[in-house]
């Protein structure tokens, strides 16, 4: 079809869906464009919503843009709920009974917490903690209780006790793996997250399974019990036991007495699997409709160090821009992920990654780890022990530069040229201490050398003019 005065709609106001919207317009003038999103009127920090909470932030500082900035880039927003999907009409139906047409659709759907069938995951005060209707559900559920209980040790699960533990509310948390998100984290630094949380007053238990959440007579959550036979009374239980796509309404019945509509996915017109499946330009099996962020799961790993499904919000900003490209251009290409990079935090320790560190590795790799002797400050690194080429870097209250470590690693820099220029790729305010002779100091006494940290200002010649 034409690319001229299209009409593209996008369903969904995270990350994904507005930077492919944003990067649209900066190419497309023509375009219209109109965002669909029944969680809030404009896009947010997700990752910002633990401090609305916390009390430190309000909803409205949580948007990166301005409520006019819409408007004034010609971006229409609507607040609403897509009931069904009419991909041979190319219409959506709302949860009201309205409509809407589409010449283009791009569903960024996003992610919802996961359930796996516990005896009372349903009851009132059990919960996931994703969108700001989870949040504004948290603020009521835990108004004036004396325990809650946290399942699933991954990252929303860490957030959520940081959440509750600043309301003084006793935090038991349930961590399935020997040690805190060690499917992720190698053993050290797993390690050192488990005595963080610990020196944060949380009841953390290492090894433990959820059995059953007991309700009582008014179907209020009152306690749970451990697969080991043990009962704790509590009256909120935070479900954080990872996300899934969200794509549960694209399987919605017809409303009652009202026509099935021909093309819906319940007639498997468009293809799913875990999420909503897509080539590497993210088109799915249906003409003009595409998918992009946590809701898509690509039929083939982008790369060889990638998952099908990247629910990450890097990557998800990477996605929309990727799309918007393609949509754009008389030359699309294919989504190319580049060098993988998380953060996160735990309580106060900032956690980055670049590249390839598993939490467990084979023979053909070598690694470096350092820690502080506080124990809070920490950096591991893996390179192949043949070609010494650096493949990724985990650091903990260290920040790192992103443009150092994304060509250091994209390049294949030898290990020991990156490790001499570690002052260069620190990124840490004026006046934090400096750790990098030190993590060198190691590395020399481990391999018996005699390695100087260079001390020329090199950075520029290194990673290139955005320095």
């Amino acid at each position: 079809m034409s690319k001229a005065n299209r009409n593209i709609v996008i369903i969904g106001n995270g990350i994904s869906g507005v930077t492919c919207a944003r990067h649209i317009r900066k190419k497309d003038e023509s375009a219209h464009i109109t965002i669909i999103s029944g969680e809030t009127d404009h896009f947010f920090s997700r990752t910002a919503l633990m401090y609305i909470y916390m009390g430190h932030m309000k909803y409205e500082h949580t948007k990166p843009y301005e409520d006019w900035f819409w408007k004034k880039n010609r971006i229409n927003l609507k607040r609403a709920w897509v009931e069904k999907i009419d991909f041979e009409e190319k219409s959506l139906i709302f949860s009201n009974g309205e409509s809407m047409a589409y010449d283009v659709l791009v569903l960024a759907t996003g992610s919802k917490p996961n359930k796996f069938g516990w005896p009372g995951q349903d009851l009132k005060g059990v919960q996931g903690m994703y969108s700001f209707q989870d949040l504004e559900l948290m603020q009521a559920n835990t108004q004036n209780i004396s325990r809650a209980v946290i399942v699933g040790g991954g990252l929303i699960g860490i957030e959520m006790a940081e959440m509750l533990n600043s309301r003084k509310i006793p935090v038991t948390f349930l961590v399935r793996e020997n040690n805190f998100w060690d499917n992720i984290l190698p053993l050290e630094e797993s390690k050192m997250i488990n005595r963080h949380i610990l020196e944060h007053h949380i009841d953390l238990r290492l090894g433990t399974e959820l059995g059953e959440i007991i309700g009582d007579e008014s179907g209020m959550v009152k306690a749970i019990t451990t697969k080991s036979g043990e009962t704790i009374a509590c009256q909120f239980v935070g479900l954080t036991v990872g996300v899934s796509p969200n794509i549960e309404f694209l399987y919605a019945q017809p409303s009652k007495g009202s026509k099935p509509l021909e093309g819906f996915l319940k007639e498997k017109v468009l293809q799913t699997n875990k999420g909503i499946v897509v080539d590497r330009f993210f088109k799915t099996n249906i003409p003009d409709v595409y998918a992009i962020g946590d809701c898509a799961e690509f039929q083939e790993a982008p790369a060889s160090d990638r998952k099908n499904i990247e629910q990450v919000w890097y990557t998800g900003r990477m996605h929309g821009e990727t799309l918007a490209y393609n949509l754009t251009s008389d030359n699309p290409v294919p989504y190319q992920p580049g060098v993988w990079f998380n953060s996160a935090k735990f309580f106060d320790i900032e956690y980055q990654t670049y590249g390839f560190v598993p939490a467990n590795w084979s023979e053909e790799y070598e690694s470096l780890y350092w820690e502080d002797a506080g124990g809070k400050i920490a950096i591991r690194f893996l390179y192949g022990k043949s070609d010494m080429k650096i493949k990724g870097v985990n650091a903990f209250r260290w920040r790192l530069r992103h443009d150092y470590f994304d060509k250091a690693i994209s390049e294949g820099w030898m290990f020991e040229k990156v490790l001499t220029h570690l002052n260069i790729a620190s990124f840490n305010p004026e006046f934090f201490k400096s750790h990098y002779k030190a993590v060198l100091d190691h590395y020399n006494k481990q391999k018996g050398k005699s390695l100087k940290v260079h001390k020329e200002s090199f950075f520029k010649k290194l990673i290139g003019s955005r320095a």
